[in-house]
């Protein structure tokens, strides 16, 4: 049995491990409140892109960028984004899960993978099982900005431009809300249009003929790539979103428990103390008495 010294020891340890859980939650508050609003603020803008480049489908070719035309898949590139950090809940095995599933079902299909991970712990799980990696970015978790989602989305377009891999997915998590989020696995490329459906026959006769200045080839030429490049930085920006709230209620959590840790403990020390209190009683009144013998 555990002396009183070791428990209040081990109670002491668990106090001051209570007070860097509160101040890591307060912090991860603090990043989950500026992150939300960056992808609060860029939500709206990434669906108007796709809204405006749907708008524009069916007035040219598809062969007008190179990012429209489909190929028969036979190289697919997976992009998982987890954090550089831990102590984050189930955020990045959540991510890492769904993507072996789904790099699982492509193999299924005879198609070749290559893995683009984004993040350290994407990047230690699969060195960790001798899984080559086509290209890692590390060190941008927590301070994400437009210049890295740019070299991603520079990186996998021209890889899927050259041919080298005929499909691009992102595997991410999405941000619900605070206590939820949602594992994502979205095609990137081939860039596909998004329609929110068919105007009415009165809408399109009142907004007449689309005129394109300078041209349709130069609109996608300018749109298309900046349109992926913003799915990419959304992504990544839901990607850090989630991962605070994760670490803010994991620590949140490890909080609580650390309290109910302290009480049980407290509890078990008064009764040791208690214990060791009765049996010096007891030692002094059997002296006494052996005494008076």
């Amino acid at each position: 049995m555990a002396t009183l010294r070791d428990i209040r020891r081990s109670i002491k340890a668990v106090k001051n491990t209570s007070q860097i859980t509160k101040a890591m939650k307060m912090v991860a508050a603090s990043k989950l409140r500026k992150a939300q609003g960056r992808m609060l603020e860029l939500r709206p803008y990434s669906d108007k892109i796709y809204q405006v480049l749907g708008n524009l489908s069916g007035l040219s070719e598809a062969e007008a960028h190179p990012l429209l035309v489909k190929r028969e898949a036979k190289t697919v590139e997976v992009v998982v984004i987890t954090s550089d950090r831990g102590l984050c809940g189930a955020f990045n095995a959540n991510v890492l899960k769904a993507a072996a599933a789904f790099i699982a079902e492509l193999k299924g299909k005879q198609l070749q993978v290559s893995i683009n991970a984004v993040g350290r712990k994407a990047q230690d799980y699969y060195k960790r099982r001798d899984i080559a990696t086509r290209r890692t970015v590390t060190g941008i978790s927590g301070k994400i900005d437009y210049g890295h989602a740019q070299n991603i989305a520079a990186d996998v377009m021209e890889g899927y431009a050259s041919g080298a891999f005929d499909e691009v997915y992102l595997v991410y998590n999405e941000f619900k809300n605070v206590v939820t989020q949602v594992v994502r696995v979205v095609k990137l490329l081939p860039f596909e249009q998004e329609r929110a459906g068919e105007p009415s026959e009165a809408a399109a006769e009142a907004a007449g003929p689309y005129i394109f200045e300078p041209d349709a080839a130069e609109l996608y030429k300018e749109l298309i790539p900046k349109a992926v490049e913003i799915k990419m930085f959304r992504a990544m920006l839901e990607s850090q979103t989630s991962e605070e709230a994760s670490r803010m209620t994991a620590m949140e959590n490890a909080s609580k428990n650390a309290q109910e840790m302290i009480q049980r403990m407290t509890l078990v020390a008064n009764k040791v103390r208690q214990a060791t209190i009765t049996r010096e009683l007891m030692d002094i009144v059997g002296g006494v008495e052996a005494l008076k013998k």
